[in-house]
């Protein structure tokens, strides 16, 4: 059978799935919906966590830029990974004690401020977007590939099913959504490397093929193959960088901090019946999150190397069916600057006629490498299930600051729970249109867009959480004044340097402090921390009380 038949069973399978669980977990609560009964086991929500966690970018877009960034790349493992550890560990066990599962609501209580809410409100919705762009992205770039419609119809799609099972199933269906979503993406990650891996090296351990032999009887190692084939073309060699060292640490923090700044992890810590669970949770999802990770850079070697030998200084004409494929979609193009029919694959700009765009690495190895026709369908059902798991989750999110932190909390505090429930739904119902208009006109590949969310998270949010639960003496005058400063700082970033909405965008040269756009979250957050300090300390403290629950919060409670 065709990859595309191949495909259609596959992905009708799991989104047959995806929506049979949806129907089965319809939210008859503001509770279920929230926080799906709070009834959720730690292996079930370990499972889902990984799956919210390890979103396009993880699946589709990590790979792709580190094969094409080397060691450059190692920023979004360090820093994505690292950012997992951070909110679970130091974060989330407050914020579950401090009862309150949005980012918001914890601002808008320990702030004593309905304006510190609503600031919160729109940072969170701002990351959001900026975030769920990049995954409807992704599913885009499946669709668009796997079953040959245009990008744009392929968003589409992805935004009926996304909606059904989201707005039907509120955080109940979207947890064991997530559940069968992760199963499917590790599987549909795993299976292509593995199979790389002994193909290339003989050895079935993808981490351990990176660094092996290649069983060509040459005697050469992979990544000193690797190294050479790059430097006949002009490119650094890959396993140097060319990132000046405080944009790699500013990167790496943004990516980090930005995390805490993501409420649609933190709220799968209140998924859990106990504080016990919640724990166990912790750990279960890094060990699932890690099987991906520790495999994403092997998958970056094996897709570099494949394409390079495949490609370059090869006859345009003798191009395998894979290569016309991905050139239907616009994601790869070859312009044929001297007329020779060969594809020159330089790093020298003037030179080179050949375009890739870095999504299309994961999904587009497996077919490089000539594996059978259902791991390359399985893996488009992979990258499907990890921006779609992600979506929901950020659809959740959204719809959530609106009914509950918006709605509840200011606009109609008496509102019913019935209302509530209908008005979360249409939130979640808008949010994937406006989802879709970004995932259409994305402002970057997914990575970056990803990487830029957590700058805004991290220049916005991150400092009012942490100075909330471990600094008594931060007032809301300071918070709200940190939140404007950071989040307007980064913004105006952005517009300058990264989407050209004030003009040429200027070269890296010009960058302040030497910090790319990727990056530039860290110093936004460093202002942000200086606002809110010297605001509190030059105004009134706290009331007494909210002192107290500050210091109460940090008290560990009993294992339960």
């Amino acid at each position: 059978m065709s990859v595309q038949i191949w495909t259609y069973i596959i992905v009708g399978l799991t989104f047959g799935l995806y929506i049979y669980i949806a129907i089965r977990s319809k939210a008859a609560s503001t509770k279920e919906f929230y926080v799906a009964g709070g009834g959720v086991s730690p292996l079930a929500n370990g499972m889902a966590t990984a799956a919210d966690w390890m979103s396009a970018a993880s699946f589709i877009s990590m790979a792709g830029i580190i094969a094409f960034a080397g060691y450059d790349g190692s920023v979004y493992l360090m820093g994505w990974t690292g950012g997992y550890v951070l909110l679970a560990l130091l974060l989330a066990p407050y914020l579950r004690k401090f009862g309150k599962f949005t980012v918001p609501d914890f601002i808008g209580d320990r702030y004593y401020s309905q304006n510190a809410r609503m600031v919160a409100v729109v940072c969170a919705l701002i990351v959001s977007f900026t975030y769920v762009a990049g995954q409807m992205r992704g599913v885009g770039i499946v669709f668009s590939r796997f079953l040959e419609v245009d990008i744009n119809t392929g968003v589409y799609i992805g935004m009926a099913i996304v909606l059904f099972y989201a707005v039907l199933g509120g955080m109940k269906g979207i947890t064991y959504t997530q559940v069968a979503q992760y199963c499917v993406l590790i599987f549909a990650f795993m299976v292509p490397a593995i199979f790389i891996s002994i193909q290339m090296t003989g050895n079935p351990i993808p981490q351990l093929g990176m660094g092996g032999e290649i069983n060509d009887g040459s005697g050469q190692f992979l990544l000193e193959k690797l190294n050479g084939l790059s430097k006949e073309l002009g490119f650094t060699e890959y396993t140097k960088g060319n990132k000046s060292v405080i944009d790699v640490f500013c990167i790496t923090l943004a990516l980090m901090v930005g995390t805490a700044g993501l409420p649609h992890v933190i709220v799968r810590f209140f998924t859990v019946k106990k504080m016990r669970d919640a724990r166990k949770s912790v750990g279960l999802a890094l060990l699932f999150i890690a099987l991906l990770y520790a495999t994403a850079p092997a998958v970056a070697v094996f897709a570099k190397t494949n394409l390079i030998e495949t490609v370059s200084n090869q006859p345009y004409s003798s191009m395998p069916s894979w290569f016309k494929n991905w050139e239907d979609t616009g994601l790869i193009e070859f312009i044929d600057k001297n007329g020779d029919d060969k594809i020159q694959y330089l790093a020298d700009d003037s030179k080179n006629e050949l375009k890739i765009d870095n999504d299309i690495m994961v999904l587009a190895n497996p077919e490089i490498a000539n594996l059978p026709a259902w791991v390359i369908a399985l893996v488009a059902a992979g990258g499907l299930a990890a921006a779609l798991s992600t979506a929901a989750g950020l659809l959740l999110v959204i719809s959530t600051s609106v009914s509950n932190d918006l709605v509840k909390k200011v606009i109609n505090p008496n509102i019913s729970e019935k209302s509530e429930l209908w008005t979360a739904r249409i939130s979640a119902s808008i949010a994937v249109v406006i989802a879709g208009y970004f995932g259409i006109n994305p402002p970057g590949f997914v990575a970056a867009v990803v990487a830029l969310a957590f700058g805004l998270a991290a220049a916005s949010l991150f400092p009012a959480i942490v100075l909330g639960i471990f600094s008594k003496r931060i007032n809301s005058i300071g918070a709200v004044s940190g939140m404007i400063v950071g989040i307007l700082f980064m913004i105006f970033y952005m517009m300058k340097f990264k989407l050209g909405w004030l003009g040429a965008i200027p070269s890296s040269d010009e960058w302040w402090f030497g910090v790319s756009p990727e990056g530039f979250g860290a110093i936004a957050m460093i202002l942000n921390f200086l606002v809110s300090i010297s605001v509190s300390l030059l105004t009134n403290p706290p009331p007494k009380q909210i002192q107290e629950m500050v210091e109460n919060i940090r008290v560990p409670e009993e294992f339960n």
